[in-house]
């Protein structure tokens, strides 16, 4: 935009009473034009003074623009002309666009290709498919840069879908969100406990994949944190929370899976209030470490081994937990006011964790530095975290005062209940031991 000085419009438009434009006035403060526009206004402007006083006056124009705003014809730089977008870049951006304007994806949906494209695939119909003359899609209630959840109805039951849109442009990004598709649909399919979002049915239909699964009415732990004032969440909510979202990963981890990125954003709530584990889509096996590849999940919850993309175990879910545990005490994002390379720097290079609440119980607090330890080897399992919780909310329900140390009691007894069993098993090899 380019300021004209001395040269405005004389009267606002009015299209209906004066479908002309009204010309500029000399004497009016100085509007922005745009460029395209400036030299169209100067004549306009002249042209007007000149039928004003052509009966003999001396004309005066506006005085000349400042060069210094003007482009240099001589020397373009690249804010003024930038350079020619690549016939590649044009199809995906106009791809995209075309995308977003598709009010449903649902309409890319139909059951007789579906399977027709599936039974290609794998020769036989996966128990997983889904039928999708069964299932009504409503109105969407959460996206992302590749997916869209919608509430739904499959076989007379609420359902959330996921849609996930395979794009052709790009082959690596294609071959990922496939692998993460697959990933999530094979880790789902058998995965069954209370606290594990129930995994339904899916659908693989170039160029949209779905994923349906249970819908969970309250949304995620982070949309229901961000309601709450901080520190306002009660020691019997926030231990209920926890050992709904411990018991989850207990399981997950006796299943031999790690998730990889665990936090509020994936943990949902449903009617109940009572909290569930979702999204697998960068969950692997243990088995599987070896073979893996740079960081997963997200910085603000990232342990800082997966950060520097060292050998990892499980124990980056306990790191994860803590944070969502410390989200738990606070009701705030972790690293709040932090970029994500921020957070990642001060978490991996600086050993830097959030504030613990000073209103909250030593015994979650000392819990929470536990999880997030530097060392993975001193971050408890999901099982310690389970005792600890139910022991707290036991003694927190029979109004009975539990200490830090009584924490570490459960620790040690446990260590010993297990020196105690290894006691206690002959050396000879001979004598079987049931396992």
């Amino acid at each position: 935009m380019i300021l004209l000085q001395f040269v405005t419009l004389r009267e606002e438009f009015n299209w209906k009473s004066s479908p002309a434009l009204a010309l500029p006035s000399p004497s009016a403060s100085p509007i922005y034009l745009p460029n395209s526009m400036t030299k169209m206004s100067s004549c306009l402007g002249a042209l007007w003074l000149g039928k004003k006083c052509k009966a003999g006056g001396s004309i005066t124009l506006p005085p000349p623009l400042d060069p210094v705003s003007l482009p240099s014809s001589s020397s373009p730089s690249s804010s003024t002309f930038p350079k020619p977008r690549s016939p590649a870049l044009e199809m995906e951006i106009m791809e995209r666009k075309r995308w977003d304007s598709l009010e449903s994806w649902s309409m890319l949906l139909d059951a007789g290709n579906a399977e027709s494209s599936e039974a290609n695939d794998g020769g036989e119909r996966e128990e997983w498919m889904a039928d999708l003359s069964q299932l009504f899609i409503g109105n969407k209630f959460a996206s992302g840069s590749h997916s869209r959840i919608y509430r739904g109805i499959y076989k007379q039951r609420a359902v959330a879908v996921k849609m996930v849109k395979i794009l052709d442009q790009d082959a690596d990004k294609r071959e990922s969100l496939e692998t993460q598709f697959k990933s999530e649909v094979s880790f789902l399919s058998r995965l069954y406990h209370p606290n594990i979002v129930q995994f339904i049915a899916a659908s693989r239909k170039p160029p949209m994949y779905c994923i349906i699964t249970e819908y969970m009415s309250q949304g995620t732990l982070r949309m229901y944190l961000h309601k709450k004032e901080p520190y306002s969440l009660s020691t019997e909510t926030i231990l209920r929370l926890a050992l709904d979202i411990s018991r989850g990963m207990e399981y997950l981890h006796s299943q031999g899976v790690i998730h990889r990125d665990l936090k509020s954003h994936n943990l949902l709530l449903n009617d109940e209030m009572r909290v569930k584990v979702a999204d697998f889509g960068t969950s692997c096996l243990e088995t599987q470490l070896r073979d893996s590849k740079g960081n997963m999940g997200t910085y603000r919850w990232m342990a800082p081994e997966m950060i520097k993309e060292k050998p990892y175990t499980r124990k980056v879910d306990v790191y994860s937990f803590g944070m969502v545990l410390w989200e738990l005490t606070t009701a705030l994002v972790p690293f709040q006011g932090m970029t994500p390379v921020q957070v990642a720097y001060a978490a991996s290079e600086k050993n830097l964790r959030p504030p613990l609440s000073t209103s909250c119980s030593p015994v979650l607090n000392n819990l929470i530095k536990n999880c997030w330890s530097a060392n993975p080897a001193k971050r408890p399992d999901f099982s310690y975290i389970v005792s600890v919780l139910e022991k707290y909310d036991t003694c927190l329900k029979e109004g009975l005062p539990m200490l830090v140390n009584q924490e570490l009691n459960i620790r040690n007894s446990l260590l010993g209940l297990i020196k105690g069993f290894k006691r206690c098993i002959p050396a000879s090899p001979s004598v079987p031991v049931l396992a």
